[in-house]
């Protein structure tokens, strides 16, 4: 008898085996190796010990683990109810998923994310109704896909969801879902891991750029979404580009994340800088020298006004002109040249300046020359002949087409149209 457990032991760990060839070990671990495997009666039989569980073995892996149970000249069935192999510590019923609190979260006051603490230009007016919509629970869109560059507020945004949310709203950053997936694979808490994400009425995950070539994740990430929205619940996510822009994402969750409403949030402009730093208690005349010298990044001018507070602070004395000139000259900006203006844009558009000035008739490489040309008309006093010298010496004509077919563009795309306006902001 001990020699027939011990055979039926190997040939178990053989079928284990066989299938873990098949499949990486992210998913392995994560979903087969918590299964019971039993052979009877010619039968594979492979035990889970939640319905969950067995529902997704079923949809996912049934036609793998057929195809090895063939190998062995067996058939498949995949059932509920027996307890977990011995190691595998994954019953909801006896453990509950606790996660791990993110390294140096800060406390936020209940002001700084309410809506009212978030100023919004003319660009990002659609993005906040479409906020506060989703936070009242009236929103029919679901995913709510925020995207805009670093800065911005997506954030900020999904904090305001948060905190103004009816129901039980869950916010995780990506970075911190990456590593609590890792910990419950780790651990054996999986399925805790996953009814502790489910369990709200609203999921909120920031920064879902961060999942870029995490396969196991992704896959995580995209049954959760799957499963909300089935429940009826509400989904936020942001990122730094719009879902067919990120790279390093499967085609299923680029589409999956572009089927609700996408919005893009713009960088502040020189009137929502301004606003923001007065709002922190700088006077008017130096809030408008800064918010025309300080980039385009919410980071930036919170830091800007943490700054000057702290001096007003500890110095006892009010900051002037003169005082900031100094006081933040390692953010300010220059004075800006035409060429710094060019190179600044090839950097944004993801072109190197050579190839701009060069004879290249690359299709990314002409678009982003034309859109040069276009933003630098709209921006400075410079004549067609020099926005020509200063892309590689093209003649009048050629600027003179740029700037039609960008205006035609922008009449077509509104998206790449708020791009183009916030670029010739940036250049004035």
């Amino acid at each position: 008898m001990q020699a027939i457990a011990k055979k039926q032991i190997a040939d178990m760990e053989t079928i284990k085996m066989a299938v873990s060839a098949k499949l990486d070990s992210a998913a392995y671990m994560s979903w087969i190796a918590p299964l019971k495997f039993e052979v009877c009666d010619a039968v594979l039989s492979v035990s889970a010990h939640n319905q969950f569980s067995a529902d997704f073995v079923k949809s996912v892996y049934s036609n793998l683990l057929e195809s090895v149970a063939a190998e062995f000249g067996l058939s498949l069935s995949i059932r509920v109810g027996v307890a977990p192999s011995a190691g595998i510590a994954n019953d909801n019923a006896r453990r509950a998923f606790v996660p791990a609190a993110p390294a140096a979260a800060p406390v936020a006051s209940a002001a700084s994310v309410s809506f009212d603490a978030f100023i919004a230009s003319d660009q990002n007016a659609f993005a906040v109704s479409a906020c506060k919509k989703m936070a009242a629970g009236a929103a029919s869109f679901s995913p709510l896909f925020l995207y805009g560059p670093s800065g911005c507020g997506k954030s900020m945004l999904a904090g305001c969801i948060q905190a103004g949310a009816r129901g039980r709203a869950r916010m995780m950053t990506a970075g911190h879902f990456v590593s609590e997936f890792a910990r419950a694979l780790r651990d054996h808490s999986v399925f805790a891991f996953k009814d502790f994400c489910r369990d709200c009425d609203m999921f909120i995950l920031d920064d879902a750029q961060t999942l870029s070539g995490k396969r196991a994740t992704q896959e995580e990430f995209l049954h959760l979404i799957l499963d909300l929205r089935a429940a009826g619940k509400n989904i936020v996510l942001t990122a730094n580009a719009a879902p067919g822009a990120l790279t390093g994402f499967d085609r299923r969750i680029q589409s999956l994340l572009a089927s609700g409403l996408v919005a893009d949030v713009s960088a502040p402009d020189q009137d929502t800088r301004r606003a923001m730093l007065m709002r922190a208690g700088v006077d008017g005349p130096v809030a408008q020298m800064l918010a025309s010298r300080i980039g385009a990044d919410g980071h930036l001018v919170n830091g800007v006004a943490k700054k000057i507070e702290t001096y007003t602070e500890l110095m006892g004395a009010r900051v002037t002109a003169d005082v900031a000139e100094r006081l933040l000259s390692d953010v300010l900006e220059k004075n800006k040249t035409p060429l710094s203006l060019v190179k600044s844009m090839a950097e944004k558009l993801g072109v190197s300046y050579d190839a701009v000035c060069g004879p290249s008739r690359n299709r990314t490489v002409v678009r982003a020359r034309q859109i040069m040309m276009s933003a630098l008309k709209s921006a400075t006093k410079l004549s067609l002949a020099e926005i020509g010298r200063l892309v590689g010496d093209r003649d009048h004509a050629t600027v003179l087409y740029a700037i039609a077919q960008v205006e035609k563009l922008r009449a077509s795309d509104l998206i790449l149209g708020a791009e183009i306006s916030q670029m010739i902001e940036e250049c004035r």
